[in-house]
């Protein structure tokens, strides 16, 4: 059975040498020392290791299964789940007005790193829950926040967020699900929906729907859409839960991965549901939570790549096969561990070298939350909705990417269930698919985002490089950090202009080149993040503080991934000037 451990030394370094936490100006983080986060983080390392991670093959081969309208999860899911609320796990970084113990975001999502790697498909009951409450929290009435809210945030209560129908994914304008006005202020909610992520279980006492539906007479298209609060119970007025809503699950989708998710068809017949924000701004509020959701499955696809990642390492240094090339390193056995072939070392440094940058970039993506939520910075704001599509698409790109390298040194082994290793690579799968897919995700960072408020946040990054390798560029050791990212960030640079200069005369010319965009994008991010450690690790170095060994380390798979992964920029870049002349040839009858 595949292990986990949660990687908090690396997480520490991160928190502290890289992004120094308590020194970072935003309220409440000068708490945030390093006995402080140590302790959080080591007490969630124990619960992924010891109580997620032995039921995530459980959850895989057993799965969810529907009887008789009530959904059943598999074994040990209801008593870890009762362990996660126990712990105030489940509300550790929402308000402690609503029962929450107001932690970070940074937290939160170092926490939630640990408990995705340690068993993905469980940790997105309380995920979806934490999605939902902050819309109500965002977009609720007071009365709504005080009657839902404690509930969820203490996942007595689930919830869940409502979008998908089965003739409308992306184009939500074309939804069905009916809302009909009721005189007392509440509506009659009539529809089906597909896909919907814990939509039905018995974990929790209620589980509370945000679902999206057209109010009649409202404007066409996406501009009609409203978003409502619709519980699998009711709600009495003094707290206490009354009779069954409208609501139900049809049925169980028969999924390639996450099977201990239920994953539901929900059918709402006429059920009670009450307006969240304003009418026919649905959207807005939905927003919410899925842009949430969206940093969050970029999360997933770190989290997945690092438990097969971490699987891979043990595999390739047990595994005896064949004979360095360079001398026998095992003289004592009838062949040497797999691990010291060039190409088993070339996949296992791809995924090491991709894990550590990922999880320093959502970090800091969500240390930008952070800021914003917290110091009202606009900046951070417009910084971190600019790099939401590329935490999403890219890292769930990589990440499935790596855990199929890491599936690879198993070799045979890897496509045999009981390893454990397939499990990684199809839980992987969907995250490049869900909470908007990752082509849609590349289409809005062209489309919109590079153009947001101007231009100006674009142009923020680039200075924000520009002005760390200028910075760094004299400092020893930096040269091999410094040099690369320049060039990848020229690469991106020209990348923009040639959609200034292409796109509005020939739209199809940015819009083919917008997943390579993407990737490029990724890339310089991560190549900045690896500067960011790189920069911390020779410091540490220099003053003789901390474990030499572990920066020494990291500086060799920093320059591995300058060397040998940003140099993609290049690629990336002579795809995006090819245009769109060769991908849109063809007569859609020839395919």
């Amino acid at each position: 059975m595949p292990s986990y451990t949660a990687p908090t030394k690396d997480m520490q370094f991160i928190l502290h040498d890289v992004l120094n936490l308590p020194a970072s100006g935003i309220d409440g983080f000068d708490e945030l020392d390093r006995d402080f986060t140590g302790a959080i983080l080591e007490e969630a390392g124990k619960i992924a290791g010891a109580v997620l991670a032995p039921l995530n093959q459980v959850g895989d081969q057993q799965g969810c299964s529907l009887e008789n309208g009530v959904v059943r999860v598999p074994d040990g899911f209801q008593e870890a789940f009762d362990q996660m609320r126990e712990g105030g796990w489940t509300g550790l970084d929402m308000p402690e007005q609503y029962g929450g113990q107001g932690m970070p975001h940074v937290l939160g999502t170092a926490v939630g790193e640990f408990f995705s790697a340690a068993n993905q498909a469980f940790t997105m009951y309380q995920g979806l829950t934490h999605g939902a409450a902050s819309a109500i929290l965002a977009h609720g009435t007071d009365q709504q926040k005080d009657t839902f809210l404690p509930k969820m945030v203490s996942c007595e209560w689930t919830g869940t967020m409502n979008l998908t129908e089965p003739h409308c994914g992306t184009d939500l304008g074309l939804m069905r699900t009916k809302a009909e006005p009721q005189n007392d202020g509440s509506y009659k909610i009539t529809g089906n929906k597909i896909f919907i992520s814990s939509g039905e279980h018995e974990m929790a006492d209620n589980i509370i729907h945000l679902v999206l539906a057209k109010i009649p007479g409202g404007p066409d298209g996406i501009k009609g859409v409203s978003l409502f609060i619709v519980p699998k119970f009711h709600v009495n007025e003094d707290g206490s839960l009354g009779a069954r809503n409208g609501v139900s699950c049809g049925a169980l989708e028969e999924k390639m991965g996450i099977h201990g998710n239920s994953t539901c068809v929900m059918n709402y017949d006429e059920a009670t549901g009450y307006l969240l924000g304003e009418e026919h701004k649905g959207m807005r509020a939905m927003f919410t939570m899925m842009n949430e959701a969206r940093l969050g499955v970029g999360m997933q696809g770190l989290a997945q790549a690092d438990a097969a990642y971490q699987n891979a390492v043990d595999y390739a240094r047990d595994r005896l096969q064949g004979r360095d090339v360079t001398g026998t390193k095992n003289p004592d056995g009838p062949a040497d561990p797999i691990i010291v072939h060039p190409d088993v070392r070339r996949m296992l440094m791809d995924q090491k070298s991709f894990v550590e940058g990922a999880r320093a970039f959502v970090l800091w993506g969500a240390m930008m939350i952070d800021r914003s939520h917290r110091t009202g910075d606009a900046a951070a704001e417009g910084m971190i909705s600019l790099l939401t599509p590329i935490i999403k698409g890219f890292l769930t790109d990589e990440g499935y990417d790596m855990t199929v390298q890491a599936q690879q040194v198993y070799g045979g082994h890897g496509y045999i269930e009981e390893w454990g290793m397939s499990q990684f690579t199809r839980d992987a799968r969907i995250a490049m698919i869900y909470e908007g897919a990752n082509g849609v995700q590349a289409l809005d960072l062209v489309g919109r985002k590079l153009a947001q408020d101007g231009g100006k946040h674009v142009m923020a990054f680039f200075e924000m490089v520009k002005n760390f390798c200028s910075e760094n560029k004299e400092v020893e050791g930096m040269a091999d950090f410094v040099e690369p990212l320049k060039k990848a960030s020229k690469d991106l640079q020209t990348a923009g202009m040639f959609f200034m200069q292409n796109g509005m005369k020939n739209p199809n010319a940015a819009l083919s080149g917008s997943s390579d965009f993407m990737h490029l994008f990724g890339h310089v991010c991560l190549g900045l993040m690896w500067g960011m450690m790189a920069k911390s690790s020779l410091a540490a170095l220099a003053a003789g503080e901390g474990d030499a060994a572990f920066h020494e380390t990291k500086l060799v798979t920093g320059r591995y991934y300058m060397a040998r992964r940003l140099p993609a920029t290049g690629l990336h870049l002579a795809r995006i000037e090819s245009g769109a002349d060769t991908v849109m040839a063809l007569d859609a009858a020839a395919f």
